[in-house]
């Protein structure tokens, strides 16, 4: 009973607004009446007129103008219209209601004489001194009551506008603007076109010769070293960082000192990440932890990339993983012809089908075929229907632990998925062949980085056999935010209290952002000639604990009293630290000042082919220690603790004889 109730007390509000702007209209509409007989009345007075005749005549024909013009406004429905959203053809409807509430009253008038009186010339056609000023006084009348009418609603709608700008604006996030350069400049302009959560109050800038400046009336107030303060000074909620093109120690600096305030911190992304035609402030982010590392930006050449993959077809395999997927977001940036994503996995292929498709257009010529590498015979029937003329090979299992368990699905994956794609890259003359490697095949200690060491001698065999495809490998460290990385981890652990479990306190590892290791991949097609290993100079190592507490600040609490630290010691597999480069490659460089290229080395192919089909049969075999062992012998530098391994064969051997024994 009380929904109906609401229903109705909202409908006598409705109805007394719009009854009210009724009223409104139709005073207006009288007093633009009186205004046109006035200025009438000169010429009426030299015949001898007297005013309070000309008065009284206009009063007779009020009654008139309120009755016609209130059923010409009702007609038009003028008073239903919500003016602050008024548009043009809105404006159109006041035009057309005073227009025809004249024309009708001027001819009622004329047939009727609606304002005759006695001793005052009828406002007939046949009345000589009157009928020479009544025609103006009709068009007065239509032009003072449009004018007027439209002159209150502009009024309105500025005053309405001034109070709603004033409202949003006690409303919205006082914000801090970190550089006071170009980018900065354009936020302003955009915040101050559109809706925004974000009240622009000062600006920072290291420039001495800024400080004091104006930009879009908001003064640079001090430098980077003065954050904390100002942001007390001037009781900030938000701060921008507009500065793209910074990156290194300095950008670890400045957004760490962000971070601390407490107040929100969105970030723009670095240039070479920014999208065209999109207004800078929708390219915002939240400060990640991507952005504490301290390291400086790898840029790349887009014109090389773009020359080799525009108007190609292309297929990536793993495409729906981190990586894949965002290979498939920078490609599709260069037009390719078609781009096929193969991967085994459906929902994550499916995502970033569908993120292209909204991106680029439902007619984008863009495939998804869902099957395993390691279907030899599935493989070349897409070969040879698609005819890819540039593979990107991203599919792998790429979990330590897990691999360390199951070192027969590893091989089957990594390496004979790997060697089927080569071959029918070979097969099919593909002109070039990228693989995605990782820092963990070097010197591997555990089983997913001797498969994928074993993946680069397969990419380095292919390309001494003479083959037409350009076959290369890139390297590379740990990717933020890709899926079984450590930092979705941390995160949930944060979220749920802690503890954030840490394996060793001395533990470090590479880090690169996901955007950076595709750009990464794609440049290397660019230096590709056949049997490289691409290396990044990706800087300082980090150790893990430290990225812990970062991420821990950067949630918002404290580490080792909001949320505490525990180390549960190395996993099965894991090394202190990774390496990006074997002793016997060196090092060469590229026109890239921060990609290297690894010395080739000599691959046995007899040899390494016959090893490669012993482990086929082993493989498949399923003995895992059979395995193992194998791969220390396609890989001469892999180095295995066996206790592990030793441990699970002994607890699944058990659990069998449990089970004969029921």
């Amino acid at each position: 009973m009380k929904r109906p109730k609401l229903k109705t007390q909202s409908f006598s509000i409705r109805t007394l607004r719009e009854w009210g702007i009724l009223a409104v209209d139709l005073i207006t509409v009288l007093i633009c009446y009186m205004a046109a007989i006035l200025f009438s009345q000169a010429y009426l007075s030299q015949q001898g007129v007297q005013l309070q005749k000309i008065l009284l005549s206009a009063f007779l024909g009020v009654p008139f103008i309120i009755v016609i013009f209130a059923l010409s406004f009702l007609i038009f429905r003028v008073f239903k219209v919500v003016w602050r959203y008024a548009r043009g053809r809105d404006y159109l409807r006041i035009v057309g209601a005073c227009f025809v509430g004249t024309v009708i009253f001027a001819i009622l008038d004329q047939i009727f004489d609606l304002t005759k009186i006695e001793g005052l010339p009828s406002g007939g056609i046949d009345t000589d001194p009157f009928k020479q000023i009544i025609y103006p006084a009709y068009v007065m009348l239509g032009v003072f009551s449009t004018a007027s009418i439209i002159l209150c609603r502009i009024i309105y709608e500025f005053i309405y506008a001034k109070q709603r700008d004033k409202l949003e604006i006690t409303k919205r996030k006082r914000t801090m603007i970190i550089g006071a350069g170009y980018t900065a400049s354009v936020i302003l302009e955009e915040l101050s076109r559109q809706d925004s959560i974000y009240n622009p109050i000062c600006l920072i800038d290291d420039d001495p010769d800024k400080l004091g400046r104006i930009i879009n009336e908001i003064e640079v107030v001090g430098s980077t070293k003065d954050i904390a303060i100002c942001v007390q000074k001037y009781a900030i909620d938000a701060i921008i960082f507009a500065i793209p093109s910074l990156g290194g120690e300095t950008r670890k600096r400045i957004l760490t000192d962000c971070n601390a305030t407490k107040c929100q911190v969105k970030v723009l992304p670095f240039m070479s990440e920014m999208i065209e035609n999109i207004n800078i402030t929708k390219q915002m982010r939240d400060i990640n932890i991507g952005d504490l590392l301290g390291r400086q930006q790898i840029t790349f050449d887009d014109a090389g990339v773009a020359s080799y993959i525009f108007d190609k077809i292309v297929m990536v395999t793993g495409g729906g993983g981190s990586i894949g997927s965002e290979l498939c977001r920078q490609i599709a940036k260069y037009k390719p012809r078609r781009i096929v994503i193969v991967d085994v996995y459906e929902n994550c292929a499916y995502n970033i089908q569908q993120e292209l498709l909204r991106t680029y257009g439902a007619d984008y010529d863009l495939h998804v075929e869902i099957v395993s590498i390691t279907d030899y015979d599935k493989m070349d029937e897409l070969f040879k229907e698609f005819r890819p003329q540039i593979i990107f090979h991203a599919a792998a299992h790429k979990h330590v632990p897990l691999m360390e368990t199951v070192p027969e699905e590893a091989v089957k994956n990594n390496i004979f998925g790997t060697y089927n794609v080569a071959l029918l890259a070979d097969k099919h003359n593909v002109q070039k062949f990228i693989m995605i490697s990782t820092d963990k095949a070097v010197n591997p200690t555990n089983v997913m980085g001797a498969t994928k060491r074993c993946c680069e001698e397969i990419v380095q065999m292919m390309a001494q056999k003479g083959s037409k495809t350009e076959f290369a490998a890139v390297r590379f460290g740990n990717v933020l935010g890709s899926n079984g990385s450590v930092i979705p981890l941390f995160k949930k652990q944060i979220e749920n209290g802690g503890p954030v479990t840490v394996t060793h306190p001395d533990i470090i590892r590479y880090f690169m952002t996901i955007p950076e290791a595709v750009s990464l991949v794609l440049q290397a097609g660019t230096f590709a000639h056949g049997g490289e290993i691409f290396v990044l100079d990706m800087g300082k190592q980090v150790k893990i604990v430290q990225l812990a507490e970062n991420l821990i600040r950067l949630m918002g609490h404290k580490p080792y009293a909001d949320i505490d630290i525990v180390f549960t010691g190395l996993r099965p597999g894991e090394k202190l630290y990774e390496e990006l480069l074997m002793n016997e490659e060196g090092l060469q460089k590229t026109d890239n000042e921060k990609i290297f290229i690894g010395h080739q080395m000599k691959i046995d192919i007899e040899n390494f082919s016959s090893e490669l089909e012993k482990m086929r049969k082993i493989c498949f075999t399923n003995d895992k220690q059979a395995v193992v062992d194998q791969l220390k012998i396609l890989v001469p530098t892999f180095t295995h603790d066996t206790a592990y391994l030793e441990k699970i064969t002994k607890q699944a051997e058990a659990y069998k004889n449990e089970i004969l024994a029921k």
